[in-house]
């Protein structure tokens, strides 16, 4: 190969301080399907950049399986940009962070990025909630019912009221990734209790984010997904206010404002 065709520039090179003004950092599970296609829906990329790690995680999704996700968060969040900062991070299952904790999951996900707002599915619902004034829900889930009783008890342990809870009785979230629009939706419309203030959806890997703003329209309440509520406040928490049109009412509020607990979330 010949050498003495290349030259290296004596030009003065000029540098941003980062290629876009923030960045988000996303762990999901290996078998994830759904979530980096709703934070491409939703994001704009020339106002956040989002950077995505995967961890090991093998079905069947009962409490057991999820739990063993735990130790894999701080080297799922170090590989996400190693040695420079982020502006928040999602961590993209429910069930888990039910299972594990929220405060836990920020623990692990602290060692690798100290500081970095983390949010989970299971907080930025709990936020919603507070950002929409709501305080009885029903609850829709694609799981079985061993996985589906501690989401529940999440909430009802956090000072919400739950007036039902259905489950689809899956235990692949492959599976669930593939549950049509439609299904959600009319499950959807079958769950929502007439005593309830709004309706929670559980599972990021469950396309309901894609239809929360129909469901909205037929039932009359607003709608809260994992993901919808995971990508609303993680920008919130990365400094972005602006409302989010076409993905339900609660998209379109600023979050409530930050605190200890909040910033767990």
């Amino acid at each position: 190969m010949k050498t003495d065709i290349v030259s290296q520039s004596d030009m003065p090179l000029a540098f941003d301080d980062r290629p876009v003004p923030r960045r988000i950092g996303l762990v999901l599970l290996a078998t994830d399907h759904t979530t980096e296609r709703d934070f491409a829906r939703i994001c704009q990329p020339d106002e956040v950049g989002v950077y995505a790690n995967r961890i090991a995680y093998e079905n069947p999704t009962t409490p057991e399986n999820l739990s063993l996700m735990r130790p894999r968060l701080t080297e799922g969040a170090a590989l996400i940009l190693p040695g420079e900062s982020l502006d928040a991070l999602y961590y993209s299952c429910t069930a888990a962070s039910v299972v594990i904790g929220d405060e836990a999951v920020e623990a692990a996900v602290h060692v690798a990025k100290p500081g970095v707002p983390v949010i989970t599915p299971s907080g930025a619902a709990r936020t919603a909630f507070q950002a929409l004034g709501v305080r009885r829900i029903s609850i829709l889930t694609p799981y079985l019912p061993e996985t589906s009783a501690p989401i529940a008890g999440y909430f009802q342990a956090r000072g919400l009221d739950v007036a039902n809870l259905t489950c689809l009785g899956l235990d692949d979230d492959r599976e669930m990734a593939r549950v049509s629009l439609a299904t959600i939706v009319t499950a959807a419309c079958e769950t929502i209790s007439t005593d309830a203030d709004a309706l929670f959806i559980s599972c990021t890997g469950l396309r309901a984010a894609e239809v929360a703003g129909e469901i909205e329209r037929r039932i009359g309440k607003p709608v809260v997904t994992s993901n919808q509520a995971g990508i609303w406040l993680t920008l919130r928490r990365a400094g972005i206010e602006r409302p989010i049109e076409g993905h339900g009412r609660l998209t379109q509020l600023p979050s409530p404002p930050s605190n200890a607990r909040a910033a767990r979330a």
